[in-house]
């Protein structure tokens, strides 16, 4: 005879007020039903008093001529080119000063976290300053400060500042020397193999050291790498390639890079004020490690730099990441600012865009979504990389 033993049964649910998990099912189906009434009501009261108007609705506008010129702009254009095309030099200036306002906010307020925390007591002192008085002056007042300075300040091109041979500063922005030639594909293609085998090698350093506790000179390599690919790329190619430095012709500079006097004082008064937040993100990281860390890489000898490079920021990064996210989202949405002084992003262009067109209610939709969409990027980025570095419990 077999005992068989008998596996007990979930009860049956049984739909009763009583229930919790039932009370908490019906109350939020009857908030989600009273959210999506009032958005069918504000979507439905706007149409009409926009019919009553004789406003036209809709994105239709996107494909007609746009009629006004852009100042400076990643891709070309022209008057003649559409909406739509337009909005998108505007999106593409967004993320230009976005994306070099948050490498260079980075870099710089990393290097004045660590300045504050130095043992030198002037060095200390200044950038202790520096940082409260930056992070106390409202950004749109930088902004201004730092265009009436390029503007009114900075002598006209005849008498520009040339403290590097090719580069001038002047009323006009900043002319910088650039590469021209059909080998510049074969450069940037070399470029991104470069950086896809320093991924590679950064991965399997780390595996290494793990292993055999042998540090791999990984900076020294990029630097080479990133020096060497492109050169044999270019060699490789056959193709021509030719430095066109900037020369004073009449009453401005012909050839080279302009850096119009907009971006300059936008990007300056973004990445001086993310600086100062940055700095004291980066500060509280690293005090945020123990004294014990300190002393244990002391004790084996480890020079300063080697010691915040290998020991103490790689713990640090677990508390600076999530608030540095914070200021790389703030730095892209206080990009907006720019209106101010004259760059052609994104709110400049759709403003410029719904004036002529009317069409007020795309246009914002259009701007919101676009913040929308980098500021979600941004933030799923940093979240994936916070969770790469996150301690592993076991």
């Amino acid at each position: 005879m077999t005992n068989k033993t008998s596996v007990p049964q979930a009860p049956k649910r049984r739909l009763s007020w009583n229930d919790p998990g039932f009370r908490s099912l019906i109350y939020q189906v009857l908030v989600l039903g009273v959210v999506g009434l009032g958005v069918w009501y504000l979507v439905s009261n706007t149409l009409h008093n926009l019919a009553v108007r004789n406003i036209s609705t809709g994105f239709d506008f996107l494909h007609r001529e746009a009629g006004f010129a852009i100042g400076e702009s990643v891709i070309p254009y022209t008057p003649a080119d559409t909406y739509g095309r337009a909005i998108w030099v505007g999106i593409l200036n967004t993320l230009r000063v976005s994306v070099i306002g948050i490498v260079a906010a980075t870099v710089f307020g990393t290097l004045l976290g660590i300045a504050r925390l130095s043992k030198n007591w002037l060095l200390s002192r200044v950038t202790s300053a520096y940082i409260e008085v930056m992070r106390n002056i409202p950004l749109l007042l930088q902004l201004f400060f730092w265009y009436a300075i390029i503007t009114e300040v900075m002598p006209g091109p005849r008498n520009a500042l040339n403290p590097v041979a090719g580069v001038f500063l002047s009323n006009r922005g900043l002319k910088l020397p650039a590469l021209q030639g059909d080998a510049l594909d074969w450069i940037l293609a070399g470029l991104g193999l470069a950086i896809l085998v320093i991924i590679f090698l950064g991965h399997w350093a780390r595996k290494r050291q793990e292993a055999t506790g042998v540090i791999f000179p990984l900076v020294r390599v990029a630097l080479g790498l990133l020096i060497v690919f492109p050169v044999v790329a270019w060699l490789i190619s056959g193709a021509s390639l030719s430095l066109d430095m900037p020369a004073l012709k009449g009453f401005n500079f012909v050839g080279g890079i302009n850096l119009s006097p907009e971006f300059a004082a936008l990007l300056a008064g973004l990445v001086i004020y993310t600086s100062a937040f940055v700095a004291e993100v980066v500060r509280s990281g690293i005090q945020s490690v123990n004294r014990g860390q300190w002393e244990a890489a002391e004790a084996i000898g480890l020079p300063r730099g080697r010691m915040l490079r290998l020991v103490i920021l790689p713990q640090a990064l677990r508390v600076i990441i999530p608030p540095m996210t914070s200021q790389y989202l703030n730095l892209t949405k206080n990009s907006s600012l720019a209106v101010a002084i004259g760059y052609p992003d994104i709110v400049s262009v759709v403003n410029t865009t719904l004036n002529q067109t009317g069409q007020a209610i795309e246009g914002i939709l259009i701007i919101m979504a676009a913040y929308l969409t980098v500021s979600l990027s941004i933030s799923i980025f940093m979240n994936w990389y916070n969770k790469r570095i996150a301690l592993v419990e076991r």
